[in-house]
C-alpha cells in the first residue's frame, strides 16, 4: 500500500508527487495516457515569477515575451510593453515531462495507461479503481490526491462536487511571421471572453479562444480573419478542445482526499491560466499531507489546513478575479469600444505598468481599473465582492 496515490500527471500532480517523495513517502502517480505531457488546449504562458519560484528549466521555454497588443471589436489597438521580459511561453509537453521527471528522480512511481475510473474511501485507506486493457485494477494508499484536470468526474465521485462554472476553449498551431502576443476582444470573436495569437517557436504561434458556446466555430472565424490580414499561413487546421473551470470547488478536501489544480478549480478566472496557481496549491497539498501522515490523522478535519492554506494565498485573487470576469462578460461591443477609448485617453496601460502590476496577481489591476472614473462609468455601478473565505 502506498502512502499517497495521485491521479493525474499534469504539473500540479507531478509537483505534489515530487514534494512528497522528497519527504520520503511512497507515492504513485496514475496517468491515463502513455506519458506525462501536453495539455492540448493550453497557451503555456507563465510568468517569470513562476519560472523563478519553481526553477523551471530554460530548455522547456520556447520564447520570452515583454509585450502584447490588444484589439477592440472594431480593430482599435493598445500596446502594453515593458523593457524586460514578463512571461515565458512553454513547450507544454516538455514542461510536463520535466515536472514528471523531477518526481520520478525523487522516488515517485508513475503508472501510465492507468485511467482512474472510481474511488472509494475506507476507514484506513483509499482505493482507486483503474481500468486498463479491459481489466479492472485497484490501487490502495493511505490518502489520495485528485489532480486529474477538468472534467474527469472524480471529484464528484469522491463527494467533493464538481465545477459550478466553466468555459470551453479551442486552439490550433499555426505558421506566422508575427512576433508579438495579440489579444482580440468582441462578440464576433469570443463573446464575453477573448481570442489570442501567441508566438511560440520561431515562425509558429498558438491561436485560440475561450467561449461559453461553439468555440470551434468562433475559432474558424478568427482564423479566417487572421488569414485575411496576412498574419497566418493558410492550411488545414485540426483544433484541440478543452475546458477551464472559472470557480474553485466549494470543498477541496475530504477524508483521506485532496483535490489540486484544475480539478479543484484553482485557475485564474480572468485568463484561464492555471499552471502557477496549481503549483502553489500543490505545495499546500504536500505540506498538509505531510502533517496529516505524521500525526496519523487523515480525517477531513486533519486535512482541512490544506484548504485554509491555499485560500490564504489564492482566495482573494480567485474571488476578485471571478467578479472581474463576470463584469467583463456583461460588456457589449459598444461598451468595449468605450473602454478602449478611456484606456487610451487616460493612459491607463502606462499607469498599470508604472504601478508594477503583476502578470499573475490581477486583483491589484482590477481594483485600480474600477477606481478610475472613466472605467467605472463604462462598467456601471457594480458592487465589489465581500471577501469571506466561505464565498471563495
Amino acid at each position: 500500500m502506498y502512502d499517497v496515490l495521485i491521479v493525474g500527471a499534469g504539473p500540479a500532480g507531478s509537483h505534489t508527487a515530487a514534494r512528497l517523495a522528497e519527504m520520503g513517502y511512497e507515492v504513485a502517480v496514475l496517468e491515463k495516457t502513455g506519458e506525462a505531457g501536453g495539455k492540448p488546449c493550453c497557451t503555456g504562458i507563465i510568468s517569470l515569477e513562476c519560472v523563478r519560484s519553481y526553477a523551471i528549466d530554460r530548455r522547456v521555454i520556447v520564447r520570452e515575451v515583454n509585450s502584447a497588443r490588444l484589439f477592440s471589436p472594431s480593430g482599435k489597438s493598445i500596446t502594453v510593453r515593458r523593457d524586460e521580459p514578463q512571461a515565458a511561453i512553454l513547450d507544454r509537453t516538455a514542461f510536463d515531462l520535466m515536472m514528471a521527471t523531477r518526481a520520478q528522480e525523487a522516488g515517485a512511481h508513475y503508472l501510465f495507461h492507468s485511467p482512474a475510473t472510481g474511488l472509494k474511501v475506507g476507514h484506513d485507506r483509499v482505493r482507486v479503481e483503474v481500468s486498463a486493457d479491459g481489466e479492472r485494477l485497484w490501487y490502495e494508499a493511505k490518502a489520495a490526491v485528485i489532480a486529474s484536470g477538468f472534467g474527469s468526474g472524480l471529484t464528484e465521485k469522491a463527494g467533493l462536487g464538481g465545477p459550478s462554472d466553466f468555459v470551453a476553449g479551442a486552439q490550433v498551431e499555426v505558421e506566422t511571421p508575427v512576433e508579438e502576443v495579440e489579444v482580440f476582444f468582441g462578440r464576433e470573436v469570443a463573446p464575453g471572453f477573448f481570442g489570442w495569437l501567441v508566438p511560440a517557436a520561431p515562425g509558429t504561434a498558438r491561436v485560440g479562444l475561450l467561449s461559453r458556446r461553439s468555440p470551434g466555430s468562433y475559432l474558424r472565424t478568427l482564423l479566417d480573419f487572421l488569414q485575411s490580414q496576412g498574419k497566418i499561413t493558410p492550411r488545414e487546421w485540426n483544433p484541440a478542445y478543452g475546458a477551464v473551470p472559472l470557480k474553485p470547488l466549494k470543498k477541496t478536501y475530504g477524508e483521506r482526499l485532496l483535490a489540486v489544480g484544475d480539478a479543484a478549480g484553482q485557475v485564474k478566472p480572468t485568463t484561464g491560466g492555471g499552471i502557477y496557481f496549481g503549483l502553489i496549491a500543490a505545495d499546500n497539498a504536500a505540506g498538509a499531507l505531510h502533517q496529516a501522515l505524521q500525526s496519523n490523522d487523515l480525517s477531513a478535519r486533519g486535512l482541512a489546513g490544506y484548504e485554509r492554506g491555499w485560500k490564504h494565498k489564492l482566495g482573494r485573487e480567485l474571488q476578485l478575479g471571478y467578479w472581474g470576469r463576470k463584469a467583463f462578460e456583461r460588456l457589449s461591443d459598444s461598451k468595449m469600444e468605450r473602454l478602449f477609448d478611456v484606456m487610451q485617453k487616460e493612459h491607463i496601460a502606462e499607469t498599470l505598468l508604472e504601478s508594477d502590476v503583476s502578470f499573475d496577481w490581477h486583483s491589484q489591476a482590477i481594483m485600480m481599473l474600477v477606481a478610475r472614473t472613466g472605467i467605472g462609468s463604462v462598467l456601471g455601478m457594480l458592487r465589489l465582492p465581500h471577501f469571506g473565505s466561505k464565498d471563495i
